[in-house]
């Protein structure tokens, strides 16, 4: 096992793929900032709201009023760097901790392609990413030929991960024999040109694309990894990946996902796109020639404390496996309550609306009143905050600040709420008999939260 481990730390990999990967990364960060900035959701999210949403041990973590735009800016320019691969190292560390600040700044923006930019940036931090077609190889008049094996199928399996652990997540009866929420969602897309009255409505459609949906993303890394099998399972990753951005607004994910794809094919496939690209821009009489003569010289890459790196590389990976599991530790239907729903890929399997108000109460003189939550939240807070108990539990605490700053006495808070579970009939959701204020913020089963009235199998 040990002579195995060995032997296989000392292979080496040519390192185009990884740089072909850092570019395409770096440049599809930078355009998903400055849409970000365009759309005005800076100001939409960030400033607007006068109450953010926390993730619990990260309350500290703010919108810094128009310094924010200064973050936004950060993280833009210093995406643009990694893809340049200008000072890579301090490029991708800023990236990932200026990324990661704005995507812990209010809970409510939550979206599993967030949370894989933030994890693969940290993981990207030891990553010889930079090794070849970079800027700083042209400062150094160096390139590395090739890099540590482990390098490449690190960033490999992290992939391979966000998609078998999508596919298992799908393995529930809802989603397989009920074909919920697809049921719920296609019909919806009526307007779609030759597809959106026809095929989109019918019910055979619906749970072919539940079956097909959990087959692909079981299946996708390991096509993706055979040689034999690697064109075919890059097709379906760009038209899995496109036919779902025409139905969904999902941003920049499906490009996102169809460039990391790239990252399985071998270096020979990389370097006629590298080639291809340079004849591209001498098209345009743009001279790169003399760039990559200069940067051209071989020798190996070597990390200067490799045990540690690749220590936490390790440790990292392992924990990315483990995390998405965590809802084992929590009794109840995890669609319902939701504990440990977060972090675990599992992508689009809910549909949940809901309807929640508060009761504040004087407990001394029996008085009350009702909350109107548009005079503290966003209409999309409002949305987000209506079903998912994490939400209602830190907005009733603000709003218990809240009144016993305005001088309300023997505050109390109770939640009305109920919520409907991929088409089922809305139910209460949480008991309208607990005093919200006496409810801390934890990682213990909230068991205020009522049971779900119906069963869903499946992991």
């Amino acid at each position: 096992m040990f002579s195995f481990l060995n032997s296989y730390l000392k292979k080496d990999s040519d390192s185009m793929p990884l740089a072909v990967f850092r570019i395409a990364y770096g440049f599809l960060m930078f355009i998903s900032i400055l849409r970000f900035w365009n759309k005005g959701w800076i100001e939409e999210l960030y400033l607007a709201p006068s109450f953010h949403f926390s993730y619990f041990g990260f309350e500290w973590v703010k919108p810094l009023g128009e310094f924010t735009y200064l973050i936004f800016f950060i993280c833009g320019l210093s995406s643009l760097f990694v893809g340049l691969g200008f000072k890579y190292r301090w490029s991708i560390v800023i990236f990932f901790l200026s990324f990661t600040y704005i995507e812990l700044m209010d809970k409510t923006t939550y979206l599993n392609h967030y949370y894989f930019i933030s994890i693969s940036s940290f993981l990207m931090i030891f990553l010889p990413s930079n090794a070849r077609l970079s800027i700083d190889n042209l400062k150094s008049g160096t390139f590395y030929q090739n890099v540590p094996k482990w390098t490449l199928d690190a960033l490999k399996l992290l992939i391979s991960i966000v998609y078998i652990y999508a596919g298992i997540a799908k393995i529930n009866s809802d989603w397989l024999f009920r074909a919920m929420p697809l049921k719920i969602w296609l019909p919806s897309k009526y307007d779609l040109p030759l597809i959106g009255d026809t095929l989109l409505q019918s019910e055979f459609i619906h749970y072919l694309m539940s079956w097909g949906g959990m087959c692909y993303d079981l299946l996708i890394p390991f096509l993706l990894l055979n040689k034999r099998t690697r064109g075919f399972g890059f097709l379906l990753v760009v038209f899995f990946h496109a036919f779902t951005k025409v139905l969904f607004p999902i941003g920049m994910f499906p490009y996102i996902m169809i460039a990391s794809a790239l990252v399985f094919f071998d270096a020979n496939f990389h370097k006629k796109v590298v080639d291809w690209v340079i004849k591209f821009f001498e098209i345009f009489k743009i001279k790169t020639s003399s760039l990559i003569k200069k940067a051209y010289t071989s020798q190996p890459f070597h990390y200067k404390y490799p045990k540690f790196t690749l220590l936490i590389v390790s440790v990292f990976l392992l924990f990315q496996m483990l995390i998405p599991f965590r809802y084992f530790l929590y009794p109840g239907e995890l669609f319902w309550h939701e504990q440990g729903y977060r972090f675990s890929w599992r992508v689009m399997l809910i549909e949940k609306m809901g309807y929640t108000t508060f009761k504040v109460t004087n407990s001394a003189t029996g008085g009350f009143f009702y909350v109107d939550n548009r005079d503290f939240l966003t209409p999309f807070q409002e949305k987000q905050m209506s079903f998912q108990p994490d939400f209602i539990l830190e907005y009733a605490h603000h709003l218990g600040s809240h009144f016993k700053e305005m001088g309300h006495q023997n505050v109390k808070i109770y939640a009305e709420s109920h919520v409907s579970l991929n088409g089922r009939r809305s139910t209460r959701f949480i008991d309208q008999k607990i005093d919200l204020l006496t409810q801390k913020r934890s990682l213990k089963n909230y068991a205020w939260i009522l049971p779900f009235n119906d069963e869903i199998n499946g992991f």
